[in-house]
């Protein structure tokens, strides 16, 4: 699963900026949209959008974390994924502080995700992202390694969900890759769509009906979210 805006709503770098400012939040939010739509380099994006945090206090982290939401059926998605015995991890394009929360709270056997650095001195976020970027070709190999890790042989075995142009490659090297409310660039390119607000959909696809859904969640003591 890719995080912002699939597993989670909204962008995180673009929580983190609207507590910088509107003008920094209107200039990275600009930008975060143009990455999204595959306009421009994700990972010089990236790094250009950090650098605009320069200053920002670090405990705008806790603030965005508390404040996170859910896409609507992510927690059943992911529930029911785990019920039935499946790997799932998060990578994501976004930041640690977050993604290993989130991770946690859905028992993700796994995440990968940015770091940002904190200036020990001051308390406050330092501009830079910590060692490499988690971009599109970071995403798909962490899904095939997961994969080969996990034992599977078949294609058809692996599902990815995301909505971002950073998700292709991601999505490309799944049997089931969905774009989930994805950006026009991605909706073209997925052979799989779900552009409902649940994604419990994505269950869906997997064949499995909403009996099935339901009996799984039971069992996990999960609510279902359509």
């Amino acid at each position: 699963f890719d995080l912002d805006s699939t597993v989670l709503r909204g962008e995180t770098i673009d929580e983190i900026a609207r507590c910088a400012g509107p003008e920094v939040f209107a200039a990275v939010a600009a930008e975060t949209a143009a990455a999204m739509r595959g306009e421009i380099d994700f990972a010089e994006s990236l790094r250009r959008r950090v650098a605009r945090l320069k200053g920002v206090d670090a405990s705008v982290l806790h603030r965005v974390r508390e404040d996170a939401e859910f896409s609507p059926g992510a927690e059943d998605c992911i529930a029911v994924m785990k019920a039935l015995g499946m790997t799932v991890a998060i990578a994501s394009g976004g930041f640690t502080f977050l993604t290993d929360e989130i991770g946690r709270r859905v028992r993700a056997d796994a995440t990968f995700s940015n770091t940002l650095e904190v200036d020990p001195a001051t308390g406050t976020l330092s501009g830079r992202v910590v060692g490499d970027i988690v971009d599109a070709r970071k995403k798909r190999d962490v899904l095939t390694t997961l994969a080969r890790v996990a034992g599977v042989v078949c294609r058809d075995q692996i599902v990815a969900v995301g909505d971002g142009s950073n998700d292709l490659m991601m999505l490309g090297s799944a049997g089931l890759g969905v774009a989930y409310n994805a950006k026009p660039k991605v909706q073209a390119a997925a052979r799989f769509r779900v552009n409902r607000p649940s994604l419990v959909h994505v269950l869906h696809l997997m064949g499995l009906a909403d009996e099935e859904i339901q009996e799984l969640l039971d069992a996990a003591s999960h609510p279902c979210v359509l």
